[in-house]
């Protein structure tokens, strides 16, 4: 059946088909998105709610993790250590509370029991293996909104997520009079914050960062194409970072670098997070060495529990995410800097630079820190009113909503409003191949067979694809792809049925944003065609044509289908398979406009039987495995 939130329509049309199709044993269920256009709801300030709607716990909850989501999470801070964990290290739920809530004469009766937490729940609340995040705080907040942030910034750190914070001050001009002193003041009311909502925290105000490139001698592992950072750290220049995270306090930096002449001068945030970033990682490569480890090195203890690597970087501002022409300037939800960096900033209004005067400074510095950082981590770029925003990305490394759902349901959904925040990652170059000669014929068998576990048939699937192939979508070196085939129609005046053979990613890149990064692609090269957000750079056609249904198959008990519900026009069962497709978008917004006010019903003229044809093509299509 489609989910119940996917469609707001009275009731589910079923149709009846003709005998010879009934032989199926089919048993239809039929919904097509339409008419979705919704006023989005008034956003609600952060800043008006009380508290307690915030909380922690709650917080966690409203993330909705998947299984896959909380073993990524717990692979990150759970791993066991006996050796390091202590009884004493350990967080009593009753330490989340706020204080009043702690005190006898507060606490209901029945609360006398000691409280009984699942151990998934102790795991999260519990972390053992605390890691750190670069956080730039790109003020100036008021008293309100920096109460909303410091509370995101000390839940993530009960979570296991320490955070680096360095100040921005945008309205304060460099070289103003008294501009030292203003943002030390900042600093210190950073400081003063975190404290007051229980957090230990250290201004480090002497300076850490060097002003100019890293010298010459000290190689740079990033690509050439993306620019060094302007300023560059030793890891001996870390020793007041080290020491404030050994101490479990957070370091708050304001945007001050030592200049050729010893000299503590101002230098744009941006240039300071990514020499930490930089120095940061090459840091933690030096501790992992065995000359690192030997009693006699004074570092050897400091980063003892704190995995110095960045795992994240967070950009806390009052513009949120970077806008996107696809969404009318919302912004973008998930961001691929591999294949779609470029493409953004040639696209960026110019009109959005009042409201958003630092997204592309922003996302450059995403870039700049993510080349260094692991593969797994993820930038955010989030307004101060979604500071839970903070602790979602945390647990389930996702955006707010996926970039790969329909776009009606996009445009409906109520998480999308102008502060949505966007979630940046490395991601993976995407390349559309339409000549089978040009496929990595290895690569790609050695992917299908690891995405599903079994052995490919290999000469007769590449035989198919030989007479039917329309196109491959690669992500990256072969991590996932899209096989797509023009299956005859049987009808000679319809055209070719546009089919997903295959859709695969490497387990190992499940979770890490490559599956929407491919599917975005896919609905941009079939049902997306010819709309003006699938004008992207990934090879293919770059929006140019006509979009035509997408049809693929999945088994019954296939456990991926509730991602295939969410993104499918509709399914139909059919025995121990069930048909999916996509509508054509293009076509379904002229039929709406010609309709007028009217609107589309569930079933179309031009739509009529072809349930049928599918069903009867797609049944006949031989497996692929042995």
């Amino acid at each position: 059946m489609i989910p119940h939130h996917r469609l707001h329509m009275p009731s589910i049309f079923s149709p009846v088909f003709p005998k010879p199709f009934q032989s199926y044993g089919v048993k239809a269920s039929y919904a097509t998105i339409r008419s979705l256009r919704q006023p989005l709801p008034k956003s609600v300030d952060i800043d008006e709610m009380d508290p307690s709607d915030n909380d922690f716990i709650l917080s966690i909850l409203r993330a909705n993790p998947s299984l896959r989501d909380t073993k990524s999470y717990l692979a990150s801070f759970g791993h066991p250590q006996p050796d390091r964990a202590k009884p004493s290290d350990f967080l009593d739920i009753a330490t989340i509370l706020a204080p009043t809530a702690r005190q006898e004469n507060k606490l209901p009766k029945i609360a006398t029991e000691p409280l009984k937490t699942s151990p998934l729940i102790s795991s999260i609340l519990n972390p053992i293996y605390r890691r750190t995040a670069l956080v730039k705080l790109q003020g100036p907040f008021t008293d309100k909104q920096l109460d909303s942030i410091a509370r995101g910034m000390v839940y993530l750190e009960k979570l296991g997520l320490v955070s680096v914070i360095v100040i921005e001050h945008d309205k304060l001009a460099r070289g103003d009079e008294g501009e030292r002193a203003t943002i030390i003041e900042e600093t210190m009311r950073v400081v003063s914050v975190l404290e007051a909502h229980g957090a230990k925290a250290r201004p480090v105000l002497g300076t850490v960062v060097r002003l100019g490139p890293m010298p010459c001698g000290h190689q740079d592992s990033v690509a050439h194409d993306i620019p060094s950072p302007e300023a560059h750290v030793f890891p001996a220049d870390l020793v007041p970072i080290r020491s404030s995270l050994r101490a479990g306090e957070i370091p708050v930096l304001p945007p001050f670098a030592l200049d050729s002449f010893c000299r503590a001068v101002r230098i744009d945030a941006n240039d300071v997070i990514a020499a930490l970033v930089r120095g940061m990682v090459e840091a933690a490569e030096l501790d992992d060495t065995p000359q690192s480890k030997q009693p006699g090195d004074p570092h050897a203890d400091y980063s003892e529990d704190i995995n110095l690597v960045p795992m994240r970087l967070m950009i806390i501002n009052r513009e949120g995410g970077v806008p996107s022409y696809a969404r009318s300037g919302y912004p973008h939800l998930l961001i691929n800097l591999s294949s779609e960096f470029d493409f953004i900033r040639d696209t960026f209004e110019p009109s959005w630079l009042k409201e958003r005067p630092s997204a592309l400074s922003n996302l450059g510095l995403a870039r700049t820190c993510l080349s260094y950082m692991p593969p797994t981590s993820s930038a955010i770029m989030v307004s101060h009113r979604s500071p839970s925003s903070l602790i979602a990305n945390l647990v389930t490394n996702k955006p707010a909503v996926s970039s790969s759902l329909p776009h009606a349901l996009l445009q409906g959904n109520r998480k999308l409003a102008p502060e949505t925040p966007t979630l940046i990652r490395r991601g993976q170059p995407i390349q559309v191949i339409r000549n089978l000669a040009n496929v990595n014929r290895a690569k790609l068998t050695h992917l299908l067979e690891t995405s599903f576990g079994r052995t490919l048939d290999v000469e007769p699937f590449y035989e198919r694809l030989e007479r039917y192939l329309d196109s491959v979508i690669v992500a990256g070196d072969y991590v996932g792809a899209a096989v797509v085939t023009n299956e005859p129609s049987p009808d000679q005046s319809f055209p070719p049925i546009s089919y997903l053979d295959k859709f695969a990613v490497l387990p190992s890149h499940q979770g890490d944003g490559t599956v929407d990064f491919l599917w975005v692609a896919l609905h941009d090269e079939t049902y997306g065609l010819g709309h003006p957000f699938s004008v992207n750079p990934n090879g293919g056609k770059e929006g140019k044509g006509e979009g035509r249904d997408l049809v693929w198959r999945s088994r019954a008990d296939n456990k991926v289908n509730k991602w295939y519900f969410d993104r499918s026009s509709g399914h139909m069962r059919m025995g121990s398979w069930v048909l999916f497709w996509c509508d054509a978008e293009k076509r379904l917004k002229q039929e709406e406009s010609q309709s007028a006010d009217s609107g589309l019903s569930y079933v179309e003229s031009w739509e009529g039987g072809r349930l049928e044809q599918w069903a009867g093509v797609v049944t006949k299509i031989p497996s692929a495995w042995k």
